[in-house]
């Protein structure tokens, strides 16, 4: 085993990330979704592999996964065999929604824009990809993965799709050459032209502009299915291929029906979200059409794509929860009230007793690292939402999630008790333990949770993949421990495929003390313009010595706004067949008039040098007065995410205003910094949408609360950092800039 660990390893992931580089977007996307699920050994099959790229490219990067890459196209598996070999790849002529393996054999299957084919040469049977994955299940082996990657329906519903008449002719027979306008009428006469001519296309009608929402000049606007709008916007620029496009159905079932397919067959949901290429965003969606729900409301871009992951469970397990009954709060939790002796603001805030401890087990094989975690435990607070607010990206939260071993510190020494709970695991042991390391010491969420984690690093001697854990959740599984390859699991974080905040930033701490390269990013790539704003820089020395403030006094219940609210409610795990399997009450806490997503912004500036600044905020905080007894804190900008304020661009253009009302600032260039992640899933649904913007200028004018430091002496002296939010946001600029490439320092 060692000897093929070193194998995957490439020499310390450089090939990795030779590969990775020679990818397009979109391949990249499609191996690290996969891979962030994955042990990387056992069976993998590529249904609908195509060309059998994405099979090859799989299999170079994980020479310990057996791949194979299914296609019904007998000549293109022939093609595929003569022109990529490797010696754990191979090829298979097969229907991907009939058996081609036996029951239970594979570890993972990869259903990449293929089930709408499934569809689209099957009547436009939607159910036909409902059978497809049932037939798919069936090969799973237990735990095995199935990842869907594929175009959505958004659901049904009228809206208005303003096209471009200006930019093309009126002539609907010159597919290559007329208004995209005039090929959107013609597609709405050819949709689905494998049906007969009478039951293909679908209604519109053009509507005209009002006073509240005039329409562009030399653009038209029309009323149809918000499906048929997004069929014709995800296919518009495919004009050389129109007639192949015309003849498939995009738009074959929902988020919400691809999740509850999975639910019936057994697996659990680990990640439900919809994608958005921003190449796709910036070159083929902005400027080129306007959509609106029929109230006026602008509406966020369609996805490009959705990934459903699903995991097959046990038997006896569960793979979905149900919010039941509201109850009292069970005291675990305390809601507390500061009053800011300076504004006369009162800040709710939520105390955690005990502090908690991150243990990160981690061990060498070869030249790469592996650390252990904990998947598939359960976390059905992070499904909640009492008020039915919408998810900001229309991502699902998953509700079983993989996170790091903790546990908390009460009488006893921190060694003595990560020591004990190591030894209670099979394969590990008291003799398997080779040192401990102290981690950071930090607060997951300061601005509304009391809340202090501690970690510990731990080296131990290697150990087998994955074992079951003892249950101690209260549900059906507390998850499996696993090894996870350190850089695969960065790698997950950064599309979303970890929504674990403290076991990325475990992880990074863990490569940056080895002095380790974290690997390539596969992020959205940050994007700068040519502006170098005059700011002053300052060290990090100087940003953390300033005097000691003590903002806050203890206020009455009754002085609260009531910004948070401490609630408690059952929740319900149900099995495959919807019986249900177990029922616990659990404490939250939530926002009682905000959505639970909060926005976390990298302010990013480059110097005429070109090193890259980082804005932070130097706020009070009762949290940090009540653990270091003042209130002084660096902390990042960041926002609870207003209810009103519904979709992704909505969010974007939120940030932009409060950065400029804030804090005087005008930013060019944003973009995301990896997946969405939970700070605290224990306790609170919040989600957190880590964002960076380039700074262009800043109001002479205007109050200056940011102090702005070099993003390398961060990382250096990330030891300093104790706000969650703002580690994140750095670690994850540094890697996307490839700041850590040296390891970052100890």
């Amino acid at each position: 085993m060692t000897q093929a660990y070193d194998r995957q390893d490439r020499g310390g992931g450089g090939d990795y990330d030779r590969y990775l580089r020679q990818m397009d977007a979109s391949m990249r996307q499609k191996v690290a979704l996969t891979a962030a699920h994955l042990l990387s050994e056992g069976e993998l099959a590529d249904m609908g592999m195509g060309s059998g790229s994405g099979s090859h490219a799989l299999a170079q990067l994980y020479p310990d996964l057996e791949v194979i890459g299914v296609d019904v196209n007998p000549v293109m598996v022939e093609r595929a065999r003569r022109e990529l070999v490797l010696p754990n790849l191979r090829f298979l002529a097969g229907d991907v929604a009939a058996p081609c393996f036996s029951a239970g054999t594979l570890e993972a299957i990869l259903d990449s824009s293929v089930l709408h084919h499934v569809t689209s040469f099957n009547g436009y049977d939607r159910a036909a990809a409902a059978r497809a994955l049932a037939v798919q299940a069936e090969q799973l082996a237990e735990h095995g993965i199935l990842v869907v990657r594929d175009f959505v329906d958004p659901g049904p519903g009228l809206v208005w799709l303003d096209l471009p008449t200006s930019d093309g002719h009126a002539d609907v027979s010159d597919v290559a050459g007329c208004s995209t306008a005039a090929l959107f009428e013609r597609f709405a006469g050819e949709f689905r032209s494998l049906l007969p001519p009478e039951r293909r296309g679908f209604a519109f009608r053009a509507v005209e502009g009002s006073r509240a929402l005039p329409v562009e000049a030399g653009f038209r606007r029309y009323e149809l299915e918000h499906a048929h709008a997004v069929e014709f916007i995800l296919r518009k620029d495919y004009r050389d291929s129109w007639e192949i496009e015309a003849q498939e159905e995009y738009c074959y079932a929902t988020q919400a029906e691809l999740e509850a397919t999975c639910a019936r067959l057994g697996l659990r949901v680990l990640a439900s979200t919809p994608l958005r290429n921003p190449w796709i965003v910036a070159n083929r969606f902005r400027g080129k059409f306007r959509l609106f729900s029929v109230q006026g409301a602008p509406l966020d871009w369609p996805a490009t794509n959705v990934v459903v992951v699903g995991q097959k469970v046990p038997a006896g397990e569960g793979v979905t929860f149900v919010e039941g009954a509201r109850r009292p709060p069970l005291g675990y939790l305390e809601l507390t009230h500061f009053r800011h002796l300076a504004t006369g603001r009162v800040h709710d805030l939520v105390r955690r007793p005990h502090t908690t401890v991150d243990v990160l087990p981690w061990f060498r094989r070869g030249a790469s690292v592996h650390v252990l975690a904990r998947r598939g435990y359960p976390r059905p607070i992070l499904g909640c939402d009492p008020r039915g607010a919408a998810p900001l990206d229309g991502a699902t939260p998953a509700t079983y999630v993989t996170e790091p071993l903790n546990v908390q510190k009460l009488d006893r020494p921190i060694g003595q008790t990560v020591e004990e709970l190591l030894a209670s695991f099979p394969d590990i042991g008291a003799d398997a333990l080779l040192g401990f390391e102290h981690g950071s010491t930090y607060y997951p969420s300061p601005g509304g949770l009391q809340e202090e984690v501690e970690s510990m690093l731990v080296e131990v001697r290697p150990v087998s993949t994955q074992w079951r854990l003892e249950s101690a959740s209260g549900f059906s599984t507390s998850g499996v421990l696993r090894s996870i390859e350190a850089r695969q699991l960065l790698r997950a974080a950064q599309v979303g495929g970890l929504p674990d905040a403290r076991l990325e930033l475990n992880t990074y701490d863990l490569l940056l003390r080895l002095g380790m390269d974290p690997g390539e990013w596969i992020g959205e790539a940050p994007s700068w313009s040519e502006a170098a704003p005059a700011l002053v820089e300052t060290s990090l020395d100087e940003a953390l010595a300033r005097p000691h403030r003590r903002a806050f006094r203890r206020a009455a219940a009754s002085e609260s706004v009531g910004f948070l609210e401490l609630t408690c409610a059952e929740f319900v795990e149900r099995d495959a067949a919807g019986v249900e399997l177990h029922r616990r009450a659990l404490e939250m806490v939530v926002p009682s008039r905000h959505a639970h997503a909060s926005i976390a912004v990298a302010v990013l500036a480059r110097t005429p040098e070109g090193r890259v600044l980082v804005g932070l905020d130097d706020d009070d905080l009762p949290a940090a007065q009540g653990f270091v007894g003042n209130s002084e804190l660096l902390v990042t900008p960041a926002w609870r995410v207003p209810r009103e304020v519904r979709g992704v661009e909505l969010a974007r253009a939120f940030v932009r205003e409060r950065l400029r009302v804030e804090y005087g600032l005008e930013v060019g260039a944003l973009w995301e910094l990896g997946g969405r992640y939970h700070p605290s899933p224990g306790v609170t649904p919040e989600v957190v949408h880590p964002l960076a913007v380039e700074v262009t200028a800043h109001h002479a004018d205007a109050p200056s609360r940011l102090r702005f430091v070099p993003l390398d002496a961060l990382i250096q002296g990330r030891h300093a950092l104790r706000d969650g939010h703002l580690r994140i946001a750095t670690m994850r600029a540094a890697h996307a800039l490839g700041l850590l490439g040296d390891g970052g320092g100890s």
